[in-house]
């Protein structure tokens, strides 16, 4: 299976399965004397764990990181840093009804038809499970970045129709791990809450979508014409499982707006210059201009639903799918992290790369 890894000069190998012994991550091109902080890589892993509350699954796995390599005193090294999480909490048999059968707007038809084998436990590779070696990579890229004065902040602005009006410049995101739903607008957060319990009672699921800004990023980061910094970051969100949307900037909206209103003017500002405006998102030209850049992940409804569900077994013959085990009724709050740590991976390679073409400037 190729596309396990992610970034050109810090780039990360991700391995494991849902219910399999481990889930890891390789990362290649950390630099050297980069102070690892295990706490902070724990803190980021627990937001992003299983059965944190009521409105997300009850599988419950401590998500404890273990260090294999690659740090030396405290600090990185600069050789390849391994870190693993284990599995503690499957259960495997509550996927045994479907290992014939293929659940709607999963992966197990798709994986058949690509590989003629599917790990049916939990998904397998497929697994949101596996995101769990993207934030603890994502978590040390962070540590590089807030030593840089680089802040990505990110948090739930819709679940189903109940939308937050607001930009993501007027959000103050230090609110969002004030409840569960991780929504910066208390308010708000408390119709959310209720709409996905309400849902979770009725066995249905609902989707949503996450607001990220990032402050204080340096101009000049991304790498036309294919490597734009919009288009990574694109790639790494939509390459989350259930994203099916990304927009960065005024995004769709805006196509609705005249030229006129649209282009973003330079002005001076002290000794700095910035945008008037900002619906470019910080990227113009796909390159970071120093303003804050934002942008929009949609996900769709988590596909595991507690309904019987009419789909077809590997014979092709008409079954009914019934959900069991344990599930997420809204995937969107403890896809905050991930969000955030996909964002990092992004920005720390294209600083790296970057600083190879400073050495020559």
């Amino acid at each position: 299976m190729a596309g396990n890894s992610f970034g050109q000069f810090f780039r990360i190998s991700s391995f494991g399965e849902s219910h399999g012994k481990t889930i890891g991550v390789v990362i290649d091109g950390c630099p050297p004397g980069i102070p690892f902080d295990m706490d902070y890589i724990q803190y980021q892993l627990d937001r992003r764990r299983p059965g944190q509350s009521a409105i997300t699954t009850q599988r419950k796995e401590a998500d404890k990181i273990e260090l294999l390599s690659g740090v030396f005193e405290g600090k990185t090294s600069g050789t390849p840093i391994a870190l693993l999480i284990n599995n503690n909490n499957q259960k495997s048999k509550d996927y045994s009804h479907i290992s014939e059968s293929f659940r709607p707007s999963h992966a197990d038809m798709s994986y058949i038809q690509k590989y003629g084998i599917r790990d049916h436990r939990g998904g397998g590779r497929s697994s949101a499970r596996e995101t769990v070696a993207r934030v603890a990579a994502g978590a040390l890229a962070m540590l590089i970045l807030k030593a840089k004065g680089i802040s990505i902040q990110a948090g739930v602005t819709s679940v189903g129709t109940i939308k937050l009006e607001k930009s993501p410049e007027s959000l103050d995101f230090n609110l969002t791990e004030n409840n569960p739903v991780r929504c910066p607008d208390p308010e708000m957060a408390e119709k959310m809450e209720a709409y996905i319990k309400e849902l979770k009672k009725n066995g249905d699921t609902v989707g949503g979508t996450i607001s990220c800004i990032i402050h204080n990023c340096p101009p000049g980061l991304g790498e036309p014409v294919f490597d734009k910094l919009h288009a990574d970051l694109g790639k790494a969100m939509l390459s989350i499982n259930a994203v099916k949307g990304f927009e960065y900037g005024s995004g769709f909206e805006g196509t609705k707006m005249l030229g006129s209103q649209h282009n973003d003017t330079w002005i001076k500002d002290g000794d700095d210059l910035k945008t008037r405006t900002n619906y470019s998102g910080g990227i113009q030209g796909g390159i970071s201009n120093g303003m804050p850049i934002y942008f929009k992940v949609a996900f769709k409804p988590v596909a595991t639903i507690m309904k019987d569900q009419l789909s077809v077994n590997k014979q092709g013959e008409s079954v009914t799918v019934s959900g069991k085990g344990r599930h997420d009724p809204c995937v969107v709050p403890r896809a905050v992290p991930i969000v955030e740590a996909m964002a990092a991976l992004v920005l720390v390679d294209h600083l790296l790369r970057q600083r190879a073409i400073d050495a020559f400037i």
